[in-house]
């Protein structure tokens, strides 16, 4: 069983990692990883992806460490090879490259031996992201906030026209941008609003087609942009 496990290049000098260790730490690496899971998934959106990547990232950042065991020149190729890694899909919120960044700091935790620290390390860190979901704090700074799109004819003014729905029904309005559509014989009006009770969204589209002529109306959630993380 001993000789299963041991590397071609080991010498007396090298230090090796004993199978029940090494199991151990990858153990306590997922289990902390299930933990993070369980976390992001809290009241928020997310994909399966996303979710098995956050389970096993802990694990594979644990292995990698066991591996380069005080090797200079293995660390040094390790970043190297890390280095050139890119996600290939949508760029993530701040919330998500955090949740990656914790992930992988618990992982090199498990991999140096300290599970302890690990395990405390995730936790704190977990309950305050739990905190934060739970009581939604600074959720009405992107949350709440809906990007309102009205479609005008060309001789509407719109300078005023849609101000007594938007106080009627909204905290707050901002006009972001006017562009002209269809060959430029209609506008179209982009506001950010935050809606004063969500469940009167269709009384305030009801009010803006009385006004745009029963135009083309939309009520959507805003993203935020990469250079918003």
């Amino acid at each position: 069983m001993n000789t299963l496990f041991q590397g071609l290049f080991d010498t007396a000098t090298t230090t090796v990692i004993s199978v029940s260790s090494f199991v151990t730490c990858v153990a306590v690496a997922l289990l902390i990883g299930a933990f993070l899971t369980w976390v992001y998934a809290y009241k928020s959106k997310y994909t399966k992806s996303f979710l098995l990547t956050l389970f096993i990232l802990p694990a594979i950042v644990c292995v990698v460490i066991m591996m380069v065991n005080g090797n200079i020149g293995a660390g040094v190729a390790v970043a190297g090879a890390f280095s050139l890694i890119r996600f290939r899909s949508v760029p993530g919120t701040a919330r998500d490259i955090a949740t990656i960044f914790l992930a992988m700091g618990a992982g090199l935790l498990c991999g140096m031996g300290y599970l302890g620290y690990a395990a405390l390390f995730a936790v704190i860190i977990g309950v305050v992201m739990i905190c934060f979901s739970a009581f939604r704090v600074g959720s009405r700074s992107t949350e709440d906030t809906k990007v309102l799109r009205i479609t005008i004819p060309e001789d509407l003014n719109y300078s005023e026209v849609f101000d007594e729905p938007l106080e009627k029904y909204t905290s707050r309005y901002e006009m972001t941008s006017v562009k002209t559509t269809n060959m430029g014989s209609m506008f179209k009006l982009t506001y950010d609003i935050n809606l004063i009770d969500p469940k009167k969204e269709k009384d305030l589209i009801d009010e803006l087609r009385v006004r745009n002529g029963n135009l083309e109306i939309s009520i959507m959630r805003q993203e935020c942009g990469i250079n918003e993380l």
